[in-house]
């Protein structure tokens, strides 16, 4: 993507029935790393996270702590789900609710424009309904339970029964868009992504879709349809429409414009929802469908997916009051290949903090920064004739940076972390090999050393830019104690696909006192 295109990113808006653990929050992260990359890179960017209000699920959990649904949501993303934001620093745009009047007002718009084209007709329907995650479910979405629940059917995702449903819905012709479907995933292959995410959706729809149900008339805490007060909104149809009812739709035209196609990061588990609802939904309103969606693999605690409900749900800051909000970031961006599954462990995570964080790229941070100041009162000294090793490097950054981006582009995140690491693996090694501590016990090599720490100088300059997207916090204290701000600007400004570009720290810049970027953890977080 060229400076200055359009970068709309999602992630889902996340239920509000409990607190948040860090299977969201690594969503939420993945998205802010490639939204905060394309701001670097001149890109016109904006990120939307939010929370889904409506739904069955919401009016019984509020019900069951005393509060109607609109105090139980109101004191859920107060309490919780946005300071979630600060705690993992995320740095969108926008947050939306579905209880926000804006949301809502919207969704009707949309509906009345589907009934009147008529894509919107009545019916009965009889299923087997799963309440946590308010769909209907078709036998191949059960399993057989075990413990309280043996003989019963029960969702696979939640592992608790269904109940049996029967009511007078409002549907949408969903089948009317098999085969459109199929011709748009063939005609945009990345439509999809990744490519096992493409095959599931492609194997599905060439079943044939069946038209779906989108309202219920056994509750009311939900968006009234526009013709029929007496049914609200499947929760599913009214939650999709965030992506576009917060950029603008129905009311701000030329913002949608702007902003949309979108690029949507989401769960595995609710790929299905929105590479085959969501966009036969906007079809049928002749809305352009979104860019991408991408659907990521589970996060596995003990083998399992992450859950409140099976307890093996760990709250973000769990992990952050330990390790920092950086490290949390940096973990989960690197150690899981983005797309597939993952397992975390804090064993896990201690080791790579201190390895990689600590040891790796903290140590290589202070140790030159101390020699800058050891051996030339902390003045970034000029390089003199650059051997190959000194060349070396400078080509590891060039080479970094674009295969970074280039990583970004295809949204393999892990990828992008491995490619910058090579320079912090390579720094390190040069520093070991050409031993400025050596050097600087004779004067006949104050050139020599002068080249060894002005590239090494350099090379932290390329790093603080390349990894502000990942962290943010840690990058900031480098980049102030390069102190090259003055000159190049601030860090959240350098464009990041030009990182690569050698001789950018400015002679005779004074460095500054860097505190521990990654202190020493004596105890780890069990």
């Amino acid at each position: 993507m060229s400076a200055g295109k359009s970068f709309y990113v999602t992630t889902p808006i996340f239920y509000v029935n409990d607190v948040p653990h860090i299977g969201h929050a690594y969503t939420e992260v993945a998205a802010d790393v490639l939204a905060r990359w394309h701001r670097q890179a001149g890109d016109r960017t904006w990120m939307l996270t939010g929370t889904d209000e409506h739904g069955e699920k919401i009016l019984r959990t509020a019900t069951a702590n005393g509060a109607t649904p609109q105090e139980w949501v109101d004191r859920l993303v107060e309490s919780a789900w946005k300071p979630l934001l600060d705690t993992i620093d995320i740095s969108n745009d926008d947050f939306i609710r579905t209880t926000d009047a804006r949301h809502e007002d919207n969704v009707k718009k949309f509906l009345q424009h589907l009934y009147d084209a008529g894509y919107i007709y009545t019916g009965e329907y009889e299923g087997s309904y799963c309440v946590g995650c308010e769909e209907y479910k078709q036998d191949s979405d059960l399993v057989e339970g075990t413990g309280e629940f043996a003989g019963e059917k029960v969702c696979a995702i939640h592992s608790k029964p269904v109940e049996n449903l029967h009511e007078k819905n409002y549907f949408f012709r969903m089948s009317d868009f098999t085969q459109p479907l199929l011709d748009m995933y063939e005609a945009n292959p990345n439509f999809v992504q990744p490519e096992s995410a493409r095959n599931e959706v492609v194997q599905f729809v060439k079943q044939g879709l069946n038209d779906l149900s989108i309202s219920r008339s056994s509750f009311d805490w939900g968006i009234k349809l526009p013709w029929d007060d007496s049914h609200v909104v499947y929760v599913w149809f009214d939650a999709l429409l965030n992506y576009i009812t917060a950029a603008g739709y129905g009311y701000d035209e030329e913002k949608l414009a702007t902003l949309w196609p979108a690029t949507h990061i989401v769960g595995k588990d609710i790929l299905r929802f929105h590479a085959v609802i969501w966009p036969a939904m906007l079809m049928a309103a002749g809305v352009e469908v979104p860019h991408q969606v991408y659907g990521h693999g589970w996060l596995l605690v003990g083998g399992e997916k992450m859950s409140k409900s099976k307890l093996t749900g760990i709250a973000p800051n769990d992990i952050t009051d330990t390790f920092g909000s950086d490290a949390f970031r940096y973990y989960f961006m690197s150690a899981i290949s983005f797309g597939q599954d993952g397992s975390f462990s804090w064993e896990d995570l201690s080791a790579r903090y201190q390895a990689e964080l600590a040891n790796g790229f903290g140590n290589l941070a202070s140790r030159t920064l101390a020699m800058v100041t050891r051996y030339f009162d902390g003045v970034v000294p000029a390089a003199g004739e650059l051997t190959p090793s000194d060349k070396a490097i400078a080509d590891v950054v060039a080479s970094a940076a674009v295969e970074a981006d280039a990583a970004i582009e295809r949204l393999a995140i892990h990828d992008t972390v491995t490619a910058i690491w090579t320079i912090v693996d390579a720094l390190n090694g040069y520093i070991t090999e050409q031993e400025p501590w050596a050097l600087a016990k004779d004067p006949a090599n104050a050139g020599r050393l002068s080249t060894v720490l002005n590239t090494a100088t350099e090379g932290l300059r390329a790093l603080a830019v390349l990894l502000s997207p990942f962290m943010p916090q840690a990058t900031q204290k480098l980049w102030s104690a390069l102190n090259v701000e003055p000159n190049l600007g601030a860090l959240t400004a350098q464009p990041i696909r030009e990182a690569g570009k050698w001789n950018q720290v400015p002679i005779g810049t004074t460095v500054g006192a860097l505190e521990a970027l990654f202190p020493r953890i004596e105890s780890s977080a069990e």
